[in-house]
Order: C-alpha cells, then sequence, then structure tokens
C-alpha cells in the first residue's frame, strides 16, 4: 500500500470512530446520556396547574404543572398520549414532613415554618448537603418522564427562615437548582424571585408567577417573553376582567384558581 492509500485509511478510519462515539453519546454529571434540545416552553401556552392529589387528565391545556411525588411515570405518559407537556412540582427552599425523602434531610438544615402545614425553611448555604438531595428528586422527575421541573420556595433570602440568607445565597442555590435540572435534560423554571429575574434570567427556561397582578408586578416578568420563555401566571382573588386585559397584552399565560389548587381553573 502507498504511502497516500495509507493516509486515506487511517483519515477513515478515525472518521468512522468519531461517528461511532457520536452515535454511542456522552454521559454528564448525572449519568445518564446527554438529552435532546430541551423544551422550551413559548409565551401563551395555555396550562393547568394542579398540586392537590393525583392530576385529573381532562382539563383542556397545552401544559400541565402537577406534583412530582403524588404522580406516576403513568400518569405522565397519559398527559403525553393526549399532547400535553408536563411540569414537575417539586419543593426545592423548604423540608415537608409528609414526603417519602424526609428523613434524607439532616437537623442541621431545618429552619423556622414557612406558614404551610409541616413544611420547615431549608438552609440553602448547604449546597454540599441539599445538592445530592435535590438531584435525586431530579431524578425521579427524570425517570418518570416529565419535560420540566417547577422547583418552588427559591426565595427563601426575602423572609423569616432562620437562617440568615442573602441575595447572593439564593442565587447561587437557584444556579444550582437549574444546573441540575439541565443536566437531567429537564427544562426548568424561576418561581417568582421576581427581584433576581435579571441575573437568572439566562439560567431558567420559563416563569412560574403568582399574583403579580394582585401586587403590580406582572410588568417585571417582561424579560421572560421578550427572551420568548412563557410565563406561567395565576392569581387567587383578583378578578379576571381587572387582569386578564394586562396579561394577554403581556402574553402571559394567565388565569384564576383556588389556593388550593385542585382541578378548577378559570383561564384568561
Amino acid at each position: 500500500m502507498s504511502r497516500g492509500a495509507r493516509l486515506v485509511a487511517a483519515a477513515l478510519a478515525l472518521a468512522l470512530v468519531a461517528a461511532l462515539a457520536a452515535c454511542s453519546g456522552g454521559h454528564g454529571r448525572a449519568g445518564g446520556p446527554r438529552a435532546a434540545a430541551l423544551w422550551q416552553p413559548r409565551p401563551g401556552l395555555t396550562w393547568q396547574w394542579q398540586l392537590d392529589g393525583r392530576v385529573d387528565p381532562s382539563v383542556d391545556a397545552a401544559v400541565y404543572d402537577i406534583d412530582g411525588f403524588e404522580n406516576s411515570a403513568s400518569d405522565v405518559a397519559r398527559l403525553h398520549r393526549d399532547g400535553r407537556k408536563v411540569i414537575c412540582y417539586i419543593n426545592v427552599g423548604a423540608w415537608e414532613d409528609f414526603r417519602p425523602d424526609r428523613h434524607d434531610f439532616p437537623q442541621s438544615v431545618l429552619g423556622g415554618p414557612n406558614g404551610w402545614n409541616g413544611e420547615r425553611w431549608l438552609d440553602i448555604r448547604k449546597v454540599s448537603v441539599l445538592r445530592p438531595l435535590m438531584e435525586r428528586r431530579f431524578d425521579m422527575c427524570r425517570d418518570k418522564g416529565f419535560d420540566a421541573v417547577e422547583p418552588d420556595l427559591v426565595e427563601g433570602y426575602g423572609n423569616k427562615t432562620g437562617f440568615p440568607l442573602t441575595a447572593a445565597d439564593q442565587l447561587r442555590y437557584n444556579r444550582m437548582i437549574a444546573e441540575i435540572a439541565h443536566e437531567r435534560g429537564l427544562a426548568v423554571g424561576l418561581k417568582n424571585d421576581l427581584p433576581q429575574i435579571p441575573q437568572l434570567l439566562g439560567h431558567f427556561d420559563f416563569a412560574v408567577n403568582e399574583e403579580c397582578a394582585q401586587y403590580d408586578e406582572c410588568r417585571r416578568l417582561e424579560p421572560f417573553v421578550k427572551a420568548g420563555k412563557a410565563v406561567f401566571h395565576v392569581e387567587y382573588s383578583e378578578p379576571r376582567e381587572e387582569f386578564c386585559p394586562q396579561a394577554r397584552s403581556l402574553r402571559l399565560s394567565s388565569m384564576v384558581k383556588k389556593p388550593e389548587l385542585d382541578t378548577w381553573r378559570k383561564p384568561c
């Protein structure tokens, strides 16, 4: 074989190895195969938010946001068969005494009560303790087939938690939460935390907001919409005729819900 022929053969062999490696895929920090492109919910999508019990799949909405622990892989698959996208609700800012992993949280990270029965704020400064716990929760969301996560209570720094949390502590923790989700191929939403939108917009794929109309804060969510990212918004006590016109002009996905977040809803 001539020198030129040998070079051609070597190049072909290298190309074959590269092609096989690309087909087999790499592995990220989470230990699973690298995911395809993340789901990016766009402004204006209809949605349902039900955290009270197992999901009722009868609501006509493009997106369902449901409790990650209380719903099974078959529940998620049912919604997918109906053409829905499904978001996994997970509390990342407070310990809950009714969750199956409650004994995994050491006393050292448990703070004061947050106003909800059976819940206590977490010390989000202790990322080395909390990260593996949240990774396991997001593993559950991924393994059940969810498309995204809604991490709740990501603004402890603005509350009386029992810990001297700062805005910097919250930014570090929230970015970590977004990273954990993305490592698992899950889109992730920023829940409330309006003051930190400028610093977190690039890390989160959509927003979930409660009562921005009641507090005259909905315009603070405009950066998400301008970036082509959905804002899933609820009001509990504001009449629809008073906030829906602005919500539609801002391209928010808005509705009225009862605070218990059962099946009932009235969208704009």
